[in-house]
């Protein structure tokens, strides 16, 4: 089944996924992303880490809307960035295991 460079080899492919994993790693913790809702009304800024920098709640929502809305705004706008967090993870691993299939459930504690 498998012979000396063949396992070689995928010990190499491994070895480098895992450098690749640990750089991605790094980048996503550095990225910023800024969450959204009620058309922009509400906005969350998050780091790569989850750590949420900023809120941002125009002036007109203080005059229009009850103080539930604007809560139920910014935990959408919240959700909203974790979820492009997720996207720039998924994008950024699905470049590294091009040829390698990962079962969808893998955890690989990025």
């Amino acid at each position: 089944m498998f012979n000396k460079n063949n396992l070689g080899n995928l010990m190499k492919q491994a070895q480098k996924m895992q450098e690749n994993m640990k750089n991605i790693k790094k980048e996503i913790n550095s990225i910023t992303v800024i969450g959204e809702s009620g058309a922009g009304l509400i906005k969350i800024t998050l780091t790569g880490k989850h750590h949420c920098k900023k809120i941002e709640i125009d002036s007109t929502l203080f005059k229009e809307e009850e103080k539930e809305i604007i809560e139920d705004l910014i935990v959408a706008a919240f959700n909203n960035a974790l979820v492009k967090i997720s996207e720039e993870r998924k994008k950024r691993l699905d470049k590294i295991s091009q040829g390698i299939p990962l079962p969808k459930d893998i955890n690989l504690n990025i």
